[in-house]
């Protein structure tokens, strides 16, 4: 479903064997004794030497540009050495060791090693670590290409490592979409619903004609439905730079759809564009649709193929997504609906299970150690394509730290920790119009998932790790649901969703419709009352 994403500074990788961990740094570069710089993302072990956590008290040092040697030999070290300065050299031919080993007894006081491939930590044994004190670190191809076009020969760099912040501010960005859109389209979907049944009862079906058909879930659907989110997953890890685009392509087909069907509700009380185009043999305008569909369909297609073509462009693109991301849930929590409780227990549960295991067990069975879900999620680092799945609300990260420039500038929260627990946010508010109880279900299971989201922030900070958002939202959810209808001693009905009846002589309840008597009471709605209009327009 989509875990969480991580702000871990220190990442575990595999060399050889033995386990050598590596951190992000920065390397800020400015011209001479200029002040302003720009900083780069660099990966260093500081096994070979520690750096400082302050710009301010980093050395400030000539650069050295020696990338057309690897260092490797005595013959590569230009005359007079490196006194006072950090070279940068090409990666291979050798070991970290000795380049560094040579650097340093010709005077360099650090080391910055380019690659063309993924940065590694620079790894070394336990002698080599204690001969040698000066840092090294890896800087990327493309980095140092820009460096060489941005800054002239006397450049110069000071390589630091500041402290990852425990918890980023982008979080609350995160939590408010998140929680804001579980709680509309939970509200939305049983207020869609009332209405629904207003109009059969009223046999006025006309209005509905425009609106989707709900999809009701069943057991057989949820294994099905499940079987497919395992196989994509895993064929997209094994096969990303494949199936990226086709799910990039899916994403800006849904999410047009999506967009279309909140802004609908709005547009059409706007009293322009009612007319009709005239007829004609077109596709899907046979019918001859309003002007003023024909607008917002156009509309929301320009928006969605506008993020497709922008979608890399890391400054705005991400509010886009975001909005396009968020027009989906909604039309998703309005179109599927859960009957019983008993389905939304099993849905929920089977997920929690499937997250659970992606993240946290895959990386027992894979050769590189790393969790499936969390490397799909985030894009494979050597992904040929550099893409990233769009299934994700995301949100720059708001602090300076070595990840805001290297691999993890986002933080990410996958569409099915939106989507599985607001399906029972939306079943809660049916049920809660259903037994006419002040929304008191609706309430708490959008309080539960609240507080399943902040335990998800706080596993982050505190395991610097991925998470799997569905272990803590769906006990969250769940349990307070299954706590209220306890202790409104309501379990048969909520369970079940039928077979409850009060009075049956007079009033009769069944989940497929609403009170009779309600409705005939909803018969005289007054326009007046913004709680009836709300109903009324959605």
């Amino acid at each position: 479903m989509g875990a969480a994403r991580p702000s871990p500074l220190a990442l575990l990788c595999i060399r050889s064997d033995s386990q050598v961990l590596g951190e992000y740094g920065m390397a800020h570069f400015s011209d001479g004794g200029s002040s302003k710089g720009k900083d780069y993302c660099i990966f260093f072990n500081s096994q070979w030497a520690r750096l400082p956590q302050d710009l301010s008290k980093a050395a400030r040092l000539q650069t050295y540009d020696l990338t057309t040697s690897v260092l490797c030999s005595p013959s590569d070290v230009p005359e007079g050495g490196f006194p006072n300065s950090i070279p940068m050299v090409m990666r291979g031919n050798c070991t970290f060791y000795e380049k560094v080993r040579l650097a340093q007894i010709n005077g360099a006081k650090g080391l910055l090693i380019v690659s063309k491939d993924r940065l590694t930590p620079p790894s070394g044994n336990k002698s080599q670590y204690e001969e040698i004190g000066i840092p090294v670190a890896l800087l990327s191809y493309k980095d140092m290409l820009d460096i060489s076009k941005t800054f002239g020969e006397k450049r110069q760099v000071a390589m630091y490592a500041p402290k990852e912040p425990v918890v980023d501010y982008n979080m609350v960005l995160i939590f408010l979409m998140a929680v804001g859109t579980v709680a509309v389209g939970g509200y939305w979907a049983g207020s869609r619903d009332i209405k629904k049944r207003y109009m059969k009862h009223k046999r006025d079906d006309g209005a509905e004609k425009q609106d989707e058909e709900t999809v009701d879930v069943t057991p057989i659907m949820i294994c099905v439905f499940v079987v497919m989110c395992c196989s994509m997953l895993v064929l997209l890890y094994f096969f990303y730079d494949h199936l990226v685009y086709m799910t990039i392509a899916t994403f800006c087909l849904a999410s047009a759809v999506g967009l279309y069907s909140c802004l609908w509700p709005f547009v059409r009380r706007i009293p322009f564009g009612k007319c009709r185009i005239p007829e004609n043999n077109l596709p899907y305008c046979h019918k001859r649709p309003q002007v003023r569909t024909l607008i917002l369909s156009a509309f929301c297609i320009a928006v969605s193929v506008t993020w497709g073509v922008f979608r890399n462009e890391d400054q705005w693109a991400w509010i886009l997504q975001d909005a396009l991301g968020i027009a989906f849930c909604l039309y998703m929590l309005k179109t599927i609906r859960l009957p019983t409780f008993k389905a939304c227990t099993l849905l929920l549960v089977v997920l929690f299970v499937y997250d659970v295991f992606f993240v946290f067990i895959t990386p027992l069975l894979t050769e590189s150690g790393e969790s499936i879900m969390v490397e799909v999620a985030a894009g494979p680092s050597d992904s040929s394509t550099h893409e990233k799945l769009p299934m994700v609300l995301k949100v720059p990260r708001l602090n300076s730290s070595p990840l805001v420039l290297c691999d993890r500038p986002f933080s990410l929260l996958g569409f099915g920790d939106i989507l599985v627990p607001g399906l029972l946010v939306a079943y809660c508010h049916r049920f809660d119009i259903l037994m006419q109880t002040s929304r008191i279900y609706f309430l708490a299971c959008t309080i539960g998932y609240g507080i399943g989201l902040l335990i998800t922030f706080v596993a982050l900070a505190l395991m610097q790790m991925g998470q799997p958002a569905l272990l803590y939202l769906v006990p969250c959810t769940l349990l307070t649901s299954l706590a209220v209808a306890l202790w409104r001693k309501e379990l048969p009905l909520f369970w079940t969703g039928s077979g409850f009846v009060v009075n049956t002589k007079s009033t009769s309840f069944d989940f497929t419709g609403i009170c009779l008597k309600c409705l005939e009471t909803f018969t005289t709605i007054d326009p007046r009352d913004p709680e009836q209009k709300f109903y009324l327009l959605w």
